[in-house]
């Protein structure tokens, strides 16, 4: 399996502005047409308009003093970084391809450990609600990575296999057939070929399911990654646009706004559709100075005095990168927490992986998941009241 940890070839990011890249080329005027793949536009067309008739609920007022100070964290950064610049770190396996990923798409063989093969999944599961909930080992096989998850018997992709895969119709077909089964479970449709997606007939059903159930959240990360991988980057934006549009306008979806926009955003490698989906975003968001991810504000007003202001702030100068030395004394410091807010999606993960029992893995673990479980051993993450088992 491939190495994602850090190695000599490639110096990792240390800080949330240096993996933050969203910003960097911003102009407030709108991007070429040419130069945006999300397949959303300021008229958001079908999509838009099936979901004009949904509830308007009334925005967050909370004052700035009733409000927590938040931070945006440097693991999601760092693990989504790495993904938009496919894991510059990434060691080719010494083992034989053996093309697992591909094969189980074929039907060739099943997922492990249950034994399942995808014609099952895709023929008997689609409204099995409650199997796609309680099962854990399913989402690994249906959307691989370059990384390793949770279900050590799943294989991560390779390089070779991402290519073989997308030319490959029938695994092709399957896997879009598989995204169509999380969606509806999630109370989405997929309406077209370009990705598009609306609410599904029960969507207030499995909203409410979904807003209750974070530990979803993680599944849907992958998923987006995974699309991805596997050719289908323009199928992120409207998935990723109706997540902010639920969570951030009609209010029904409250609990999904963090990790929509600390991971979900983040998961588009494209710059300029990053931004357009923050503009919307910074629009809606409640309270409005809270909002932490960015333009920086010389970019917002103009003009702007001195140094250049760090990428995903929210009004305050970035401070400059600590120096390794000093960093690494601080990260090693029983003490260095000082009280930093770290999301359920974060805690969620770390939990999971402290629950899973995973004996002898560590070296497994790569980017959010290993950072994640050392953030908890040193105390960081505190607070667990809001996590829900994978």
């Amino acid at each position: 399996m491939g190495n994602l940890l850090g190695s000599w070839r490639f110096k990792e990011p240390s800080t949330v502005e240096e993996c933050d890249s969203t910003w960097g080329s911003d102009s407030e005027s709108d991007e070429p047409a040419t130069e945006d793949d999300s397949g959303i536009s300021d008229s958001v067309s079908r999509a838009e308009s099936e979901r004009a008739g949904g509830d308007s609920s009334p925005q967050l007022t909370e004052s700035p003093e009733s409000v927590p100070k938040m931070k945006r964290s440097f693991y999601a950064a760092r693990d989504l970084y790495k993904y938009r610049h496919c894991y510059p770190n990434y060691r080719k396996s010494r083992q034989p391809n053996e093309y697992r990923n591909l094969r189980f798409y074929l039907n060739k063989i099943p997922l492990v450990p249950d034994g399942i093969y995808i014609e099952e999944i895709l023929t008997k599961w689609r409204g099995d609600y409650d199997k796609l909930e309680h099962n854990h080992t399913y989402i690994q096989w249906l959307f691989p990575l370059r990384e390793q998850g949770l279900n050590f018997y799943a294989h991560e992709l390779t390089q070779d296999e991402i290519k073989e895969f997308q030319s490959t119709r029938e695994a092709k077909r399957r896997f879009l057939a598989a995204y169509s089964i999380m969606l509806d479970f999630y109370g989405i449709k997929l309406l077209d070929k370009s990705g598009n997606v609306a609410r599904a007939s029960n969507w207030q059903e499995r909203f409410q399911h979904l807003n209750e159930s974070q530990h979803n959240y993680l599944r849907i990360t992958r998923i987006l990654k995974s699309l991805g991988e596997l050719g289908y980057e323009a199928f992120k934006a409207p998935l990723v646009r109706l997540f902010l549009e639920e969570s951030l306008y009609h209010n029904t979806l409250p609990n999904m706004q963090h990790s929509v926009l600390e991971y979900f955003v983040y998961t588009i490698r494209l710059p300029a559709t990053r931004r357009r989906l923050l503009r919307y975003a910074r629009q809606h968001y409640r309270p409005a100075h809270a909002f932490l991810w960015g333009p920086p504000p010389k970019r917002r007003g103009g003009g702007g005095v001195g140094g250049s202001v760090g990428a995903g702030s929210s009004g305050i100068r970035a401070p400059a990168p600590t120096p390794e030395p000093q960093r690494r004394g601080e990260e090693s410091s029983p003490t260095a927490s000082s009280g930093i807010i770290v999301s359920s999606h974060d805690a969620m993960m770390c939990q999971e992986m402290v629950g899973a029992g995973l004996k002898g893995s560590a070296g497994c673990m790569s980017g959010l998941e290993g950072a994640l479980m050392m953030a908890g051993a040193r105390g960081e993450i505190s607070d667990y009241s809001e996590i829900v088992p994978l």
